[in-house]
């Protein structure tokens, strides 16, 4: 039976999407999307240069991958918006990941302004994949502004302290229909392992990968971690125990 992923009618193997900003070099990243075997690439069109080749990020991204622009360094819906339609205009497709940050020491999201941009650009035909402070009440509305998928942070962007934000995560999982794609924060192969045992859809990661001392050993690292933590979620995961319980009948001792 397929496990694949479905965001707006594509259907996805890899359930670990990645980001390509902080790489030292910008060749490391096909590199890096091969041994992860990531299918879906963010980046920001802010760093998308078709007349310098070299440092057009995108020239970067291997064919065959769902290229998504990222609306990084807008700080309202309407400079969301513009950016996505520049995208779109420039042949990059109907992704974007939104991202509205409108303060500069946590990078934190505006969710108000998302749920805008997530509006207008849904109504506009994208796919829309909004960046959000995980919390019920907006993803809620981002779902019925015609979100494709949600994507909560799970620490401060860039940040590598993991799972911050695990419970309100989890009740995003529990009660959104749409996939919940952990965005941010996540450190270590282990906490992506831990997000997918939750019950993520998805994660994307960037600054674990881009910074790492051998980034494309650490990207296929991830994707290990990611296969294994849906894996473990699919098998069903008993639940924790207060007391020991012993793995065998304490019973049929040799002296009985």
């Amino acid at each position: 039976m397929s496990d694949n992923l479905n965001i707006g009618g594509q259907e996805i193997t890899s359930r670990l999407f990645l980001g390509t900003g902080k790489f030292s070099s910008n060749r490391l990243i096909p590199k890096s999307v091969e041994a992860s075997g990531a299918q879906v690439v963010t980046v920001a069109l802010r760093r998308v240069d078709p007349d310098f080749e070299e440092e057009n990020i995108a020239a970067y991204v291997p064919r065959g991958c769902i290229l998504m622009p990222n609306t990084s360094g807008a700080r309202n819906a309407a400079e969301t918006v513009r950016i996505a339609r520049l995208a779109r205009a420039a042949g990059f497709g109907d992704w974007v990941k939104i991202e509205v940050i409108t303060e500069n020491r946590y990078l934190l999201p505006d969710n108000y302004e998302t749920l805008k941009a997530t509006e207008i650009l849904a109504g506009e035909g994208f796919v829309v994949l909004p960046y959000m402070s995980p919390d019920l009440i907006a993803a809620k509305q981002m779902v019925n502004a015609g979100a494709a998928a949600v994507m909560p942070l799970g620490s401060p962007i860039g940040s590598n302290r993991g799972l911050k934000t695990r419970e309100l995560i989890r009740i995003l999982i529990e009660e959104i229909p749409l996939p919940i794609i952990v965005d941010a924060g996540i450190g270590r192969p282990s906490e992506a392992a831990e997000a997918m045992e939750m019950g993520a859809a998805a994660v994307l990661v960037n600054t674990a990968i881009a910074t790492a001392g051998d980034p494309v050993t650490m990207a296929e690292a991830f994707g290990l971690a990611v296969k294994a933590g849906r894996m473990a979620f699919l098998a069903g995961t008993d639940e924790a125990q207060e007391y020991a319980r012993a793995s065998s009948p304490l019973t049929g001792f040799l002296r009985d």
